[in-house]
């Protein structure tokens, strides 16, 4: 046995109720048994099992009502019922009143023993799935969405019509720009607000593993699953699951995206059996998918089914006059979190503003997190910054250079500076400069590959 339970079992037979419960405390079970619905529900009710074995045949009370009575008081247990030949219409029917299994009588002990592991499994999957979504129903994160700018208030009011939708939407934006607390504002203003939110890091897993994430897998379907496990989709089941960077997906896990977005239907890794979800699907990336379904690397039909909607976020070099406002949120946000009372110097505050913040939001935190911590007086000042940033900031702080041999940095030219000076800073460290530039390890090995940095 892989696990034990508490078991109640309910048989009017006294030979039956003798020997069975015998053989089940011989296998390591706590039994309580019962003789008649009226007892079960009586036992039940002193002391709720995990299980019962529930006799369809029961003097006063019978094997359904006492069924119905069970799953509306205790909906966590899970209940087998113990039938004759002759009564296998109603055990199907007592299935539909939500049994989880059947067995027919007379039962060989390790037939019974079968039955109950799959109900110990069962139940402890849908504990995981319960805490699950405990812990995933964020706050509203309308606080944590920042910005005057007329870019940022337009994104903003297009978040908020969307939300009361119900409708697919894609995110879009660069690195650290806020993506996901983009997402976790239109979850917080729909009618899913009280169901789960569940986020799926694409870019950081595995094609295998992905796919048991997001949909699930049955027990052998693969090396190491020694028992089965829900999916993402199934634990974001009436809430809304938010699929990270979607661009980093493969072309097999792209065909089984868009077949829950058509049929809001799957299979488990390894399953037969059809499953149903009720599931509100927004997507992000920093990627051109337009550029990718032209190159053949992402698909034209999952594209148009995914970008029903669009929301775009402006990156921070595009909205300059928010810097100050997030710079100053920033800093009393840390200063609560560590118990200081930084103010932010105006020479170091300039600095911030000529920055151009390939990093986005996400940099522009981590530097001010960085400044507090360091600085030793009462106001943050230019060398409390981080190196890398003052390193660049004269250069930023002048003027465009002119005539034929002057040139101004790409967007692409700058993203590589920020990465080499954040390598050179983690002396090579490829997990830690992906911590502090904001984004997965594969997604920086990627760009390296991009820039032939990899070498």
């Amino acid at each position: 046995m892989n696990g034990s339970a508490s078991i109640l079992l309910v048989d009017d037979d006294d030979a039956f109720r003798h020997v069975m419960s015998g053989e089940l405390r011989r296998l390591g079970h706590q039994l309580t048994t019962a003789a008649s619905g009226e007892d079960a529900l009586d036992a039940a009710r002193r002391q709720e099992p995990e299980i019962v074995l529930l006799d369809l045949r029961l003097p006063g009370i019978d094997g359904l009502e006492t069924l119905r009575t069970l799953r509306s008081r205790y909906p966590a247990v899970e209940v087998i019922m113990l039938t004759g030949h002759g009564s296998i219409d109603t055990a199907i029917e007592a299935i539909r009143e939500g049994a989880f299994d059947y067995a027919t009588k007379p039962c060989p002990l390790d037939e019974i023993t079968i039955r109950i592991q799959r109900a110990i499994e069962r139940r402890a999957l849908r504990q995981r799935t319960s805490l699950l979504e405990q812990a995933l129903s964020p706050p509203d994160p309308a606080e944590s969405l920042i910005g005057e700018s007329p870019e940022f208030r337009r994104m903003l009011h297009l978040a908020e019509l969307v939300a009361a939708r119900d409708s697919t939407v894609l995110i879009t934006g660069e690195t650290g720009s806020g993506k996901e607390r983009v997402a976790m504002r239109i979850h917080a203003r729909s009618p899913r607000q009280s169901k789960p939110f569940v986020v799926v890091d694409c870019g950081a897993l595995q094609e295998s593993l992905l796919q048991s994430e997001l949909f699930g897998h049955e027990r052998g379907a693969f090396t190491g699953a020694d028992k089965a496990k829900p999916g993402l989709f199934e634990v974001a089941h009436g809430g809304t699951i938010f699929l990270d960077e979607i661009g980093e997906i493969s072309p097999s896990t792209q065909v089984n995206l868009l077949r829950v977005l058509d049929t809001s239907a799957f299979r488990h890794v390894g399953g037969t059996r059809e499953i149903r979800v009720d599931v509100r699907v927004l997507a992000a990336t920093n990627r051109d998918l337009r550029a990718m379904v032209a190159k053949g690397l992402f698909r034209e039909d999952l594209y148009y089914r995914m970008s029903t909607i669009t929301v775009e976020i402006p990156p921070l070099r595009k909205r300059t006059g928010d810097i100050e406002l997030l710079s100053h949120r920033f800093v009393a946000l840390l200063n609560h979190r560590y118990g200081v009372t930084k103010t932010l110097g105006e020479d170091a505050l300039d600095m911030l503003r000529r920055h151009p913040w390939p990093g986005n939001v996400r940099e522009l935190l981590h530097t001010i997190e960085a400044a507090v911590i360091v600085c030793e007086g009462p106001a943050i000042l230019p060398e409390d910054l981080p190196p890398t940033l003052r390193a660049a900031a004269p250069a930023s702080a002048a003027p465009p250079p002119d005539g034929p041999n002057g040139h101004i940095a790409t967007l692409v030219e700058l993203e590589l500076q920020h990465i080499r000076r954040t390598l050179e800073a983690c002396h090579g460290h490829r997990g830690n400069a992906a911590r502090i530039l904001g984004i997965s390890e594969r997604n920086l090995y990627r760009k390296l590959k991009d820039y032939r940095l990899d070498t």
